[in-house]
């Protein structure tokens, strides 16, 4: 993340991430699909919580959440919850949760063993009766995205440097603009269809549960064991 502003560069997590731009971000719908696919008041180990995009419409819904982040600046925007700093890959918190929440596309990280342990995670943290809930981005916009800028909330996201560098992969780089205030980040995505997302959450004891969006951005996973006994298998 390279940050260019007139007050400053802020804080950068060690993943790249800028303080002052994720606690401007608005949610996107996705405490709305958390809400309608778990119980009421269930509660909720979200991982990678920021500076409590979601955390906080997801508490105002009635749920209890635990915010897992490893950037003590993000967590310090979260408020009204249990918050917990620690990577993913190494959070031992010995408590389960009727949901945990991997969002923000982690999941299509493209270092096969982290998005492994990210998955572990997910599993060793939920209710053998509960769920997990998964975003990734749809597998066809590895194929449709292009550069191009939209407006939300007073933020201009703009897509530019867009190129596929490998099969399943797509690198580009993102600008926020807001105001005078300008961030870019690079990334790179690797593409999960639905038989390689079934894949991977199966390397982590997990099974493909639903659905919970047309685009099939959103995925809800159960234990693996459960899953079988439940019959459940893919759309």
């Amino acid at each position: 993340m390279h940050v260019q502003t007139g007050t400053g560069p802020g804080v950068i997590t060690p993943d790249g991430c800028a303080v002052d731009l994720y606690a401007l971000l608005p949610p996107v719908g996705e405490p709305g699909v958390v809400h309608a696919a778990v119980p009421a008041g269930a509660s909720i180990l979200e991982l990678g919580a920021g500076a409590g995009r979601v955390t906080h419409p997801l508490v105002a819904l009635g749920h209890p959440v635990v915010a897992v982040d490893e950037s003590p600046e993000m967590l310090a925007r979260v408020r009204g919850v249990e918050t917990v700093r620690a990577r993913i890959q190494d959070l031992r918190l010995g408590r389960r949760f009727d949901a945990v929440l991997l969002g923000s596309f982690l999941v299509n990280v493209a270092d096969h063993g982290l998005r492994r342990r990210f998955l572990e995670a997910c599993r060793d943290h939920v209710d053998d009766g509960g769920c997990v809930l998964v975003q990734r981005h749809p597998p066809s916009w590895f194929d449709e995205a292009v550069e191009g800028a939209r407006t939300l909330d007073g933020i201009t996201f703009r897509l530019r440097d867009l190129r596929r560098p490998g099969p399943g992969l797509l690198a580009a780089t993102v600008e926020y603009q807001m105001g005078d205030r300008l961030w870019t980040q690079s990334f790179t995505a690797e593409r999960l269809d639905d038989a390689a997302l079934a894949a991977a959450l199966a390397e982590a004891g997990l099974a493909v549960d639903a659905y919970l969006t047309g685009d099939g951005s959103w995925v809800r996973a159960v234990p693996a064991s459960r899953g079988r006994a439940l019959g459940r298998s893919p759309r």
